[in-house]
């Protein structure tokens, strides 16, 4: 018996844009990527929601797709990988933030010195995997309510970066425990070694102080450019 083959298949990968009407040269781009069980328009909401004036934002949608239960019955949610075979996950990842960077620069739409990286829960650690595989790619990325790579000390893929990072996360969250976040903080500087933290109370979430505080950190990161 033969397993696992293997048939080559295209498929489509979608995202949205948005540009304000003002620009008129390449701007600085906020590139949001949304958690499990999520969806492009939930995080391009999040994303205008903190964005500075000027910023291009671009929102990407994870390619897998599933039933999720809400209070209003099953709707589509979209994840980005499993356990099982995760890499090639890992790979369309990097390939789907990078092309999208490529196209919008090609466009003339954003700076490509000003690429700012911006994750929710299952995101944090697919985004910090492809900054460190690309140290000079992002200049900015900013981590919610997520973990970091599960082999951040062991991939020979990784090297440190420059970018400076905004990692946040919540003292009830049911998914990870405070001490779980604060070792992944320490863990994270030795590779990104501009990292600052802040904790908030709230469960799984991005909550309004979180948004506040993420649109000043951005607003002060484009200004200091």
């Amino acid at each position: 018996m033969q397993t696992d083959l293997t048939l080559k298949a295209e498929i489509n990968l979608y995202y949205d844009v948005f540009v304000p009407e003002e620009n008129s040269r390449p701007a600085p781009l906020l590139l949001a990527v949304h958690g499990y069980g999520a969806h492009k328009r939930h995080m391009m909401r999040e994303a205008r929601a903190v964005a500075p004036d000027g910023f291009v934002i671009a929102s990407v949608q994870a390619p897998h797709q599933h039933f999720r239960p809400t209070e209003n019955g099953f709707r589509v949610g979209f994840g980005w990988l499993t356990d099982y075979k995760s890499d090639e996950s890992v790979k369309l990842h990097h390939e789907f933030l990078s092309r999208v960077i490529a196209k919008l620069t090609d466009d003339g739409l954003v700076d490509s010195s000003a690429i700012y990286l911006l994750g929710f829960s299952q995101a944090c650690a697919l985004n910090f995997r492809f900054a460190l595989t690309y140290p000079d790619l992002a200049r900015g990325i900013i981590g919610i309510c997520g973990g970091v790579p599960n082999d951040l000390e062991t991939s020979e893929l990784f090297k440190p970066t420059d970018a400076e990072a905004f990692y946040i996360y919540n003292t009830e969250d049911e998914f990870y425990p405070l001490e779980k976040y604060e070792s992944y903080a320490d863990r994270l500087r030795a590779f990104v070694p501009r990292l600052s933290t802040r904790v908030y109370e709230s469960k799984h979430e991005i909550t309004e102080p979180m948004r506040i505080d993420v649109r000043q950190w951005l607003k002060e990161k484009a200004e200091s450019s």
